[in-house]
């Protein structure tokens, strides 16, 4: 089995909880945000659903320079839906697993490194860019956009377990 191949029932599971998380945005409430410094729901609708295709360009990349000094940026999909993010995320994520259950040791190993105009940002094997910055990322907004859920009276799914709006997570033994 490759170091691929061993991540891949973590990725499943955490690909699973990203879904329902999606599935529960409202268009209704893509705009809304809690605070003027904060990103809308839809953007991080938009960001959760992309960042799976992340996990493919650093497979299948040596870097990314999402500033080049062409001018020339990488395209992000024009998401403006639930229906839109969930075909992008499902898309994503299907290419994500098929590059992670077939990249070798070597490759996973290997540096990639991200730029902007030119400039190293970082440079890490890619197993640490799948780590960090497309899983635990990923994560990390799904966790964000989970608040806003709560904030705004939506249930929040069990992601780990119950959450406080399935099964019985926080009550007591003998309630």
């Amino acid at each position: 089995m490759t170091i691929g191949q061993s991540m891949l029932p973590e990725f499943d599971q955490e690909m699973k909880s990203t879904r329902q998380v999606l599935e529960r945005v409202p268009d209704e409430k893509w705009h809304w945000k809690p605070h003027e410094k904060s990103g809308t729901v839809g953007w991080y609708a938009l960001h959760i659903a992309t960042l799976p295709g992340w996990a493919t360009m650093t497979i299948n990349t040596e870097n990314l320079d999402f500033a080049p000094k062409d001018g020339k940026r990488p395209e992000t999909p024009k998401i403006e839906n639930t229906k839109q993010a969930l075909a992008q995320f499902d898309k994503d994520s299907s290419e994500a697993r098929t590059a992670l259950e077939k990249v070798s040791d070597a490759d996973l190993l290997a540096n990639w490194s991200l730029l902007m105009g030119g400039q190293n940002i970082f440079t890490m094997p890619r197993i640490a860019v799948l780590r960090g910055m497309v899983m635990n990322h990923l994560i990390h907004h799904r966790g964000q956009l989970t608040v806003y859920f709560r904030m705004l009276d939506i249930p929040v799914p069990g992601l780990y377990g119950p959450s406080a709006d399935e099964g019985q997570m926080g009550k007591p033994a003998n309630a």
